[in-house]
């Protein structure tokens, strides 16, 4: 039960955006609602409901001139429950993409991970599990490395403990536990903020991380 990927196969080719400064192998993983965009607790079920946070778009440019690459990893729930379907998940994503370039021009996302499981389907790609950080760590890599990823090289749940990827200058950013457990597990640095402010009230921790 792999992460699924924004538009594409997860092991499709990643043709990154160009950052403003040199990789130096930073990611900033975040979570979407109430990092990026305003979280509701019947969830966000179309494009409509969709309300940005303050400041992300500035925030996330700032990041990536700051040297992170940036992966959204955000849990969604209402596909596996069969409340709608993957498309309505793309298009809420392209939405928010645009604006948060609106706001920043620098505001690119890297890279959309999303896990569609159910609360009960034990998936290893649904936080607070590390699946989605794991599989955006590796897609990143390759994509800088100009490697292609196969079922063979891409290393899943079980084999992942052995990979010599380092996170200590990465973070995880979410509004809730569970974001937290996933940086813990994935061993990264986690930052929960407040679910009305966002990814914006991070920004100094991060830096100064």
């Amino acid at each position: 039960m792999r992460a699924h990927r924004h538009r594409a196969s997860l092991l499709d080719p990643l043709d990154l955006p160009e950052l403003p400064v040199p990789w130096t192998g930073r990611i900033a993983y975040l979570d979407r609602d109430g990092v990026i965009n305003i979280g509701k607790e019947t969830y966000v079920n179309d494009v409509s409901e969709v309300e940005m946070l303050k400041g992300a778009g500035q925030a996330i440019g700032q990041l990536r001139r700051a040297g992170f690459r940036i992966v959204i990893c955000t849990n969604q729930s209402p596909i596996g429950r069969g409340w709608w379907d993957h498309e309505t998940l793309a298009k809420i994503h392209d939405y928010i993409q645009e604006k948060l370039l609106e706001e920043d021009e620098d505001a690119c996302l890297d890279l959309i991970l999303y896990s569609p499981y159910s609360p009960w389907s034990g998936a290893h790609a649904r936080k607070g599990n590390p699946g989605m950080l794991e599989a955006g760590r590796q897609l990143i890599e390759a994509a800088e490395s100009g490697l292609l990823l196969d079922d063979e090289s891409f290393i899943d749940a079980e084999a992942y403990a052995s990979s010599d990827f380092d996170e200590t200058s990465s973070v995880m950013v979410g509004d809730r536990s569970v974001d937290m457990e996933a940086a813990d597990a994935f061993g990264v640095r986690g930052i929960q903020v407040d679910g009305a402010l966002g990814v914006a009230s991070a920004i100094d921790s991060i830096l100064m991380g």
